[in-house]
């Protein structure tokens, strides 16, 4: 084996092991039940409606993005409204942690 060769393949050996020796990345399931927790805190408050409540499951967007979206569901508090079921359509800003609201009554 030539020098060149050799000088791959301890690189790659090196890099195989650097891989291995690191840390996962990957978050907790405490971590995911916190980051829900304050979503549907957030989004709920943002959204105004009494009662909100996540409908379903988040919508988790990849990282190059930052958002979570969540579908929140309760009923209008104004008078005029008569309490009627509403919902709204939630962006969490994942690098903000603010919550971004509009109307969503005619999703289905």
């Amino acid at each position: 084996m030539n020098s060149s060769s050799c000088s791959v393949l301890r690189l790659l050996g090196a890099m195989a092991v650097i891989h291995l020796a690191s840390p996962a990345l990957a978050a907790s399931p405490e971590a995911w039940a916190a980051h829900k927790a304050e979503v549907v805190s957030k989004c709920s408050a943002a959204s105004d409606l009494k009662g909100g409540t996540l409908v379903g499951a988040l919508v988790e967007y990849d990282d190059s993005v930052g958002f979570t979206a969540a579908l929140i569901a309760g009923t209008y508090p104004q008078q005029h409204m008569k309490h009627q079921p509403g919902r709204s359509l939630c962006l969490f800003d994942k690098r903000a942690r603010t919550a971004h609201v509009s109307p969503a009554d005619d999703l289905k």
